[in-house]
């Protein structure tokens, strides 16, 4: 096993970090250690049907679970300003407050963490945007294999509105053809052709 480091600063999302790091680098793995705070916390409670979402300083206790090419799943535990433990299944929109250090262990990479089927579907989302998030657990919750274009700067947004014809997001591409926005995507997910792309 080989391990990696990863610094993150103020204003990165957690979760999308972790992917975008583990899908240019053709890695896969799972967390080994964490040292942090967040700004804003998105978690999935068991039982819930939406993300809990607490702001202020948030101190991070543990961050586990697992990562490849293809997409994330971990679970945060934190504190808050009472000393109030928190936790559940992490969602984007968990921000870095001051900044965070992250140590990962990395199983495999390159060609052999990519070894399932081609990624088929990417999805461009902006930060903090809650259809954006919405369908990115959608992808999750089904384990979609997908790739994630944050769009946090002005030429990636033009770059996406010159590839889809659209200026609302997600935007959903499937084979490099825009397939449209979150109402899309749930209607391959109602139809069933979006299993297809497992």
């Amino acid at each position: 096993m080989d391990t990696l480091t990863l610094h993150l600063e103020p204003g990165q999302d957690l979760l999308r970090s972790v992917a975008e790091v583990a899908q240019e680098k053709r890695i896969s793995g799972f967390l080994l250690g964490v040292v942090g705070n967040l700004s804003k916390a998105s978690f999935q409670c068991p039982g819930r049907d939406k993300p809990t979402v607490l702001e202020g300083e948030l101190e991070i206790i543990t961050l586990n679970g697992t990562f490849d090419a293809d997409g994330v799943h971990l679970h945060l535990s934190l504190s808050d300003g009472a000393c109030q433990v928190w936790g559940g299944h992490l969602e984007p929109g968990s921000l870095i407050m001051k900044g965070a250090d992250l140590l990962l262990g990395v199983l495999k990479q390159g060609q052999e963490a990519g070894q399932r089927a081609k990624t088929r579907l990417e999805i461009a989302v902006l930060p903090g945007c809650p259809w954006c998030d919405s369908g990115l657990r959608l992808l999750e919750a089904y384990k979609i294999p997908h790739k994630v274009i944050t769009v946090d700067n002005d030429l990636t947004f033009q770059q996406c509105k010159q590839r889809s014809g659209m200026n609302t997001f997600p935007q959903v591409f499937i084979d490099g053809a825009t397939v449209g926005g979150f109402d899309s995507l749930e209607k391959l997910q109602r139809s069933g052709e979006l299993l297809s792309l497992k």
